[in-house]
């Protein structure tokens, strides 16, 4: 993908009936990040400072960019029980957790099937509950380019938007973002992008330290959303990045960093 960096190992890991693709960069305690609906972003400057302070594993999941398709996973639930079986298989565990969009229930589902396995969450602009206001965009009623930009309060404020959103995207781009779309459709499509039981069990989470973090003005996900998450889990943190929307790790990187860098020591 376009700005990716050299700084990072590619490997394929095995998983039931395929394959996955992971990056990895760095040492340390190891930091799991999963990415949101239209697939991995590239190696982005967050990943790379991340790096610096741990071992970051960033995964594309199955169905999306080179990882195999699993014709069986048809919720996003089915994911999280694949990522456990790989992290058993890789015996990692006291693993940092950090989801994007869709990434972020990703991460909540993987945490309340065992949350013994991790040792602090971070969920980045969740999707997975529904808000009690507001609606989550349609991701599926509009082009990728289209949510992508509605993703940032600002778009020239953010130096790698032109990376995440070109404005001539190659058909290798544009078709990784349509593999993502259907995939994110078998997954998320009914109900809307969001569990009806995810709220109640995140009372598991409980002895997990958690922060859910977002853009002030996310128009993706409404804030209502992480409201419910925040009183969902107990003793969760919820920050809010002013002048940001959806993509605070792209649109207000330093603050984002500050952040999440002091949660996870």
């Amino acid at each position: 993908m376009s700005g990716d960096s050299p700084l990072f190992k590619e490997e394929e890991i095995a998983i039931p009936e395929g394959k996955l693709t992971m990056r990895t960069s760095g040492s340390g305690d190891p930091l799991l990040i999963l990415h949101g609906e239209l697939g991995f972003p590239g190696w982005r400057k967050y990943h790379q400072k991340l790096s610096e302070q741990y071992k970051v594993m960033a995964p594309s999941h199955p169905g999306y960019d080179d990882s195999d398709r699993l014709d069986w996973a048809m919720k996003v639930s089915d994911l999280a029980g694949v990522y456990l079986q790989v992290l058993d298989d890789l015996k990692i565990a006291n693993i940092k957790l950090v989801g994007f969009s869709m990434g972020g229930w990703l991460a909540a589902e993987m945490a309340v099937m065992d949350p013994g396995k991790f040792s602090k969450l971070v969920l980045v602009g969740p999707m997975g509950v529904k808000p009690e206001e507001g609606e989550i965009y349609d991701l599926f009623l509009n082009l990728a380019p289209d949510f992508l930009e509605e993703s940032f309060l600002n778009p020239k404020s953010a130096d790698e938007y032109s990376l995440i959103r070109p404005d001539e995207p190659t058909p290798e781009q544009e078709e990784l973002w349509e593999i993502g779309r259907e995939q994110s459709a078998r997954l998320a499509w009914k109900p809307y992008m969001y569990s009806q039981t995810l709220p109640y069990l995140l009372r598991r989470l409980k002895d997990l330290e958690t922060l859910i973090i977002s853009g002030k003005q996310d128009s993706i996900v409404p804030v209502d959303a992480f409201r419910i998450y925040n009183e969902s889990i107990p003793g969760s943190t919820l920050k809010l990045i002013d002048q940001s929307g959806h993509r605070p790790e792209i649109e207000k990187t330093e603050d984002f960093l500050k952040v999440i860098t002091k949660f996870l020591e």
